[in-house]
């Protein structure tokens, strides 16, 4: 799609309005509508339009306030929870003075990292297929204040409602045990699938859908992997899709990690392979099939994957995924076939074409502009330096004794870690002017004042079941 095919579709479709996208660093979609009247011709997006960011989480100051959107035209489609006839693009963001891109754009980060993975000569291209997962509940409360703090959700196929008096028909899926049943225990199937063609009608190609482990309406639904900037689009509208769909039935969508106590929480498995032309790059003769430079990447991953975590990890409810001996992979190994080490090597097919990577950490409340970056970088890093990552990890993690397990290195436990970590170490994220010191030093402060802190000055309603007597 060019700027003039934009303008055709736009007359074809007979839109009265064009809605602009754009992503703020925390990794949320904010947009603006402007009448038809202001796509007359193509200086739209030579242009931009002008906007306020000073409003934007962790943008400009008030001082410095003045930014354009540009519109990508290859990103037009038809916005599908529109009244009235309306396209939409997703928006690359530009400073009005100088014209350059601005630092603090998620997409420009991720615009940045394919130039630089190009500039290395390693690769042509990273793909990234990441497998989402995420609540549909009936209902969600929540409060906190001075005095009082609590959350309720409300999920008819919760396994703590087959007591509950009133009409109860069974058939609720028990905790641990929602992965792949049949309706009536699925009673989502109607409006998973209805979020896959949702997705399809804005160009995602979907492979699958289907009911996740745990109770209460847990889902997944997988696309086909693509190159960073595009898979990034891709689950931006994923998220966008499944939480409107879900209003339309009168349900709401979490991508929180941990919503529910006592059953599994809700990660973002994601596929990663490097390719140079039409050569995989992942392939070869090593262990598991793989090549000396995919080993190599798993290495720089496992080797920064610490102050990864701050961007694949970004919130404080990230940790309570996180935990040791429960479902969470912790443990900084990788293996084929093995879903106890962070990284697995997917063994499915022996296609070199299909020899890629599983990176099993990530959740999908992060900015998958910054998430997938971040990731490729630390990748592209072990190259690089020709990092080791030492010996497949093929044993069952939980049946090592505390002398083996010693040796292999951990996530981190908490979010303030993860910055920790992220401020000590993220001299391989500033290879090609990918993401800027001021970028890392603002997500570093947001998350600490408005996450971290806040969440540290508050009581835990669990704290007065321990405490309050004592």
């Amino acid at each position: 799609m060019t700027p003039k095919d934009v303008l055709q579709m736009i007359k074809e479709k007979g839109a009265v309005m064009v809605d602009l996208k754009f992503i703020d660093l925390l990794g949320q979609w904010q947009h603006f509508t402007v009448p038809i009247s202001e796509f007359k011709d193509e200086s739209a997006f030579e242009e931009g339009l002008g906007f306020d960011g000073s409003s934007i989480r962790g943008w400009q100051s008030i001082e410095s306030s003045d930014m354009l959107v540009i519109p990508d035209p290859a990103s037009a489609v038809m916005e599908p929870f529109a009244k009235d006839p309306t396209i939409t693009m997703i928006c690359n963001i530009s400073d009005p003075i100088t014209r350059g891109d601005y630092t603090r754009d998620p997409r420009n980060v991720a615009r940045k990292a394919e130039a630089y993975l190009k500039s290395t000569g390693i690769a042509d291209t990273a793909y990234f297929g990441p497998e989402p997962e995420f609540f549909i509940f009936d209902g969600i409360r929540y409060d906190t204040n001075q005095h009082s703090s609590y959350f309720f959700i409300e999920s008819s196929e919760g396994f703590w409602n087959s007591g509950k008096d009133g009409q109860n028909l069974g058939y609720k899926p028990r905790y641990k045990e929602g992965y792949f049943p049949v309706p009536p225990n699925d009673s989502l199937q109607d409006i998973r699938s209805e979020m896959v063609l949702e997705m399809e009608r804005v160009g995602i190609r979907v492979e699958k859908q289907h009911h996740e482990v745990a109770t209460a309406g847990q889902a997944e639904i997988d696309m086909r992997f693509q190159s960073l900037v595009k898979m990034s689009d891709w689950l931006t509208w994923y998220k966008y899709i499944c939480k409107n769909v879900a209003i339309r039935h009168g349900k709401t969508v979490t991508f929180m990690p941990k919503p529910l106590f006592g059953d599994n929480g809700s990660g973002m498995h994601t596929h990663q392979s490097l390719w140079k032309g039409e050569t995989p790059l992942f392939a070869g003769s090593g262990y598991a099939g793989m090549s000396e430079l995919a080993l190599h990447y798993i290495a720089g991953i496992l080797h920064h994957a610490r102050s990864i975590a701050a961007f694949t990890n970004p919130c404080t409810n990230s940790y309570r995924r996180l935990v040791p001996g429960f479902e969470a992979p912790i443990n900084l190994a990788y293996s084929s076939r093995n879903r106890s080490a962070s990284i697995r090597i997917p063994m499915y097919s022996p296609s070199p074409k299909a020899k890629r990577i599983e990176v099993r950490f990530p959740d999908a409340t992060c900015n998958p502009y910054l998430a997938f970056s971040v990731m490729m970088m630390a990748g592209l890093d072990g190259i690089q330096r020709r990092l080791d990552p030492g010996q497949p990890l093929d044993k069952d993690i939980y049946a090592l004794t505390p002398a083996e397990l010693k040796e292999v290195p951990n996530m981190p436990a908490s979010l303030e870690e993860a910055l920790d970590a992220l401020k000590n170490d993220h001299e391989y994220l500033l290879k090609g002017d990918v993401f800027t010191e001021d970028l890392i030093e603002t997500w570093i402060e947001y998350k600490m004042a408005r996450e971290v802190s806040q969440s540290r000055l508050r009581p835990h309603p669990y704290e007065f079941a321990l405490y309050f007597d004592a």
